[in-house]
């Protein structure tokens, strides 16, 4: 074993991801009870959606930072300092300026019952917060150091948790503003952490913000892309406490909380994953679809097999979480199918991205935003969670056939190029 991790750096990044991974994942299993049980379907359904509408705009708090710096350093270590430092200046300058608008916008997109401060407190939380954390996770992951990420990872699950064992032990059924201050509260401490430790062992930051045109186009784009996947994963959640009712929310957060759970192993192999993407995109998008074709198989079985689990127990949500959430397992067996689709989709978007097409897949992903936005407006007023969830599918099985679509052209398209190339050699040749 010892031998095969370290003669194998995929596989040693994988196992310490998916070590890492599965104890965030028992962490996740219980804070996730703790929080739903405590807080009761309604202030559940309220926090979700405050943490939902946040999550739209989260990723341009740091306009793409962490995946420039694993872009860069993953082909050049030189340039870390330069680039952690520009990570951080960036997240400083736009998630304050993001902060403002999120307080705009919640006065017009969430229901009048939910306070100001909650909004204000996750925002900072997580447009600030967490995207230093996450940009302290990435840059190991540039360095192929995983074993630090997933420790990272693990440690804002962990605070969490702990927060919300200490705020449940004072208050036992807290409001979504109580827990909103825990959540706040953990946050910093796990961001203020995450960044002494990066520059404990990788180096300071070289603080400055100056950046190409073509950075920041880049860096657009792949703030874009996470703002898109955020928008046809979580919107429907805020729109369901605008257009339906917070238990309502509360219902539907909690079942697709559940599948995002489940999914946490494959984004582990996708996170160790993501460096060799561009490694390999450098020879071309039919490199890059070598590269995640075994990854992608193995991934589906694991998504195929979960999915039928969550479809055989699912009438066990009830007596977890309480009876409040009895309607969550009916929503959880319409969403088992959430997992394949994500498989299909996200192995082939890494590949278009690490072969230079990150715009082609934003442009791909906003569309199937935009459907998604539209046929919720049209089935969540008269459907509630059920139209969500319908919702939901359609959009990830729209973009699971889109994104194969491009990359199947793209490689068509590719391999024609090369051919040609290598006529033209051989007659030159003759």
């Amino acid at each position: 074993m010892k031998n095969f991790l370290s003669g194998n750096p995929l596989a040693r990044n994988a196992f310490w991801m998916v070590l890492g991974q599965a104890l965030r994942l028992v962490i996740q299993t219980l804070y996730f009870i703790e929080i739903a049980r405590s807080l009761g379907v309604r202030n559940y359904g309220a926090f979700i959606s405050v943490v939902a509408l946040v999550a739209i705009v989260y990723p341009f708090g740091s306009l793409g930072s962490g995946s420039l710096l694993i872009k860069s350093v993953a082909r050049d270590k030189n340039l870390f300092s330069s680039y952690w430092g520009k990570a951080l200046t960036t997240t400083a300058i736009f998630g304050s300026l993001l902060l403002l608008v999120v307080l705009v916008v919640s006065q017009l997109a969430l229901p009048p019952k939910i306070p100001h401060r909650l909004v204000a407190l996750v925002a900072v939380s997580d447009i600030i917060g967490l995207n230093i954390i996450s940009i302290a996770a990435q840059a190991f992951q540039a360095f192929d150091r995983l074993i630090y990420t997933a420790a990272i990872n693990v440690m804002i699950s962990a605070g969490r948790l702990l927060g919300a064992f200490i705020l449940i032990a004072i208050i036992p059924h807290p409001s979504a503003l109580q827990w909103g201050y825990i959540y706040f509260g953990g946050t910093a401490v796990v961001a203020t952490t995450a960044w002494l430790l990066v520059s404990k062992i990788l180096g300071s930051p070289e603080f400055n913000w100056h950046r190409s045109r073509a950075e920041l186009r880049e860096g657009f784009y792949f703030s874009a892309s996470q703002t898109t996947q955020t928008i046809y994963n979580d919107i429907d959640k805020t729109m369901l406490a605008r257009l339906a009712t917070l238990e309502a929310t509360g219902v539907y957060g909690a079942a697709y909380r559940l599948i995002d759970v489940i999914f946490v192993p494959v984004s582990a192999l996708l996170a160790s994953a993501y460096p060799n993407f561009f490694r390999m995109g450098v020879d071309g998008i039919s490199s890059s679809l070598t590269y995640a074709k075994p990854l992608l198989l193995r991934a589906m079985k694991y998504a195929g097999l979960m999915g039928l689990i969550v479809l055989l127990s699912a009438n066990l949500v009830p007596y977890i979480l309480g009876a409040e959430y009895a309607a969550t397992a009916e929503a959880l067996r319409w969403l088992a199918v959430l997992p394949v689709l994500k498989v299909a989709h996200r192995f082939l978007s890494d590949a278009l991205t690490g072969a230079g097409y990150q715009a082609l897949r934003t442009v791909i992903q906003a569309g199937v935003a935009i459907f998604n936005v539209v046929i919720n407006l049209w089935l969540i007023p008269s459907y509630s969670w059920r139209g969500a969830a319908w919702a939901s599918i359609a959009s990830d099985a729209a973009l699971a056939c889109a994104i194969g679509a491009a990359a199947l052209v793209l490689s068509r398209r590719s391999r024609m190029v090369f051919v040609g190339a290598m006529s033209d050699v051989s007659a030159d040749l003759e």
